[in-house]
């Protein structure tokens, strides 16, 4: 990692969107022969969105769902993200004039390599992936999202931790002229979010930098925000500034606000309710059969929540011996 401004080309910097297209599908077709399961679709979600730009090139994953993606407009215009306000349109809405450059990343704690470095110095070695992920929030509802990220396991290595680091701690920014949310007490601000180490490395764990083959939206949690597929959707911090290597597990924003309806795993499990609401259903945010957004939101459509998000051949080893009803 670097700690300097560079002069390279930034990753979000694109000249002539067609050139990038084209030599993504050429990428795409190189690549057919080893992720042809994952590459079916990888096209479809990631339609060019005009006068968006685009990121790239991008490494397709094997790890992406062959499940249909929601829509662009599904993505960005239903979301979770109290610091632009509590009501699902609320980003979308009063996100538009957040600034995201210039912006840095703190490395703090336990770790042989901390500073605050320049977020694009700080991602410029990586290569990105495009991923297709089930996101489950916790209110019963599912998303199926193309993110664009790096892997966070890269970027923890990078860092080196020491041996006494036992977590891997995510703060978002703490700016309430620009993020009107924060000025009510909705939360304990700054938001804060943590992993355990092994689940920071699992190679499911990105840090994502877009969405849809295009840098993210504000109201997605640009420039840099934690996607964890198989954990309910409060887990994936956005807007981060600061990652911190800690021996002790931290009290997270959530934890600390209900503790008994969001614990510190929050890993997705049917056989676990919110106090409030079964999770054992849940309902797909405009998906063909309820006809968008607000269809859906109303439809009696629902599918059975899978443990883990689905997940399970990747992560279910990382609680091996832990009781998921106690340790929610």
């Amino acid at each position: 990692m670097r700690d300097k401004f560079s002069n390279d080309i930034r990753w979000y910097e694109i000249t002539d969107q067609q050139v990038y297209l084209d030599r993504r599908n050429l990428m795409r077709a190189a690549a057919a022969a080893g992720f042809a399961a994952a590459l079916g679709p990888l096209a479809p979600a990631s339609a060019a969105q005009p006068g968006r730009g685009q990121l790239g090139p991008l490494k397709p994953s094997p790890y992406s769902t062959q499940e249909a993606a929601n829509s662009y407009d599904d993505v960005t215009t239903y979301n979770n993200f109290y610091e632009f306000g509590t009501a699902k349109t609320d980003p979308a809405r009063n996100a538009g004039k957040f600034r995201t450059r210039p912006w840095t990343v703190r490395v703090t704690g336990n770790a042989e390599k901390t500073g605050t470095f320049d977020l694009d110095d700080f991602i410029q070695p990586y290569a990105l992936e495009e991923r297709i992920y089930r996101l489950r929030c916790v209110e019963a509802w599912s998303m199926v999202i193309p993110w664009v990220g790096i892997p966070l396991a890269d970027i923890v290595r990078s860092c080196a931790p020491l041996s006494s680091a036992k977590y891997v701690v995510f703060e978002t920014l703490n700016d309430p002229v620009q993020m009107p949310g924060q000025r009510l007490p909705v939360l304990q601000w700054p938001y804060v979010e943590g992993l355990t180490m092994a689940e920071a490395t699992n190679p499911l764990s990105i840090l994502a930098v877009g969405v849809y083959g295009e840098p993210l939206p504000n109201q997605n949690g640009a420039p840099l925000r934690l996607v964890v597929p198989w954990k309910y959707g409060f887990k994936s911090i956005k807007s981060i500034v600061r990652i911190h290597f800690s021996e002790k597990r931290p009290r997270t924003s959530w934890e600390l606000a209900a503790p008994h309806e969001y614990g510190f795993y929050a890993n997705v499990n049917p056989e676990v309710d919110h106090p409030r609401w079964s999770q054992a259903r849940e309902r797909r945010i405009g998906s063909a059969s309820a006809g968008g957004v607000l269809q859906s939101l109303f439809s009696q459509d629902k599918q059975p929540t899978r443990m883990f998000n689905g997940y399970g051949e990747y992560v279910a080893h990382l609680y091996d011996g832990l009781d998921l009803r106690k340790n929610f």
